[in-house]
């Protein structure tokens, strides 16, 4: 599970939902809905969703366990859901 999205995540340049384009400093951070990188400005968008934070809840247990099983926290899977990461 590590090396897929921390190497999505590491080289965005551009943003998959919106498009814009991300800088080496730009944050950026996983969707809890679809476990793909986003900007901050999707991650604002995504907060606004009336299920965001039952399914963040349930998300975020299951990253838990899942990581747990397969071999812990890789670089903070689980962490990057809430908070940003930057280059």
């Amino acid at each position: 599970m590590a090396d897929p999205w921390k190497e999505k995540i590491i080289c965005m340049i551009q943003c998959p939902r919106c498009g814009s384009s991300l800088k080496a400093d730009d944050k950026r951070i996983l969707s809890v809905y679809d476990h793909e990188p986003i900007c901050m400005k999707c991650k604002s968008e995504e907060e606004k969703r009336p299920d965001y934070e039952e399914y963040s809840k349930k998300m975020i247990g299951q990253c838990l366990i899942d990581v747990e099983m397969a071999q812990s926290d890789p670089g903070g899977y689980c962490y990057h859901h809430f908070y940003p990461y930057k280059c």
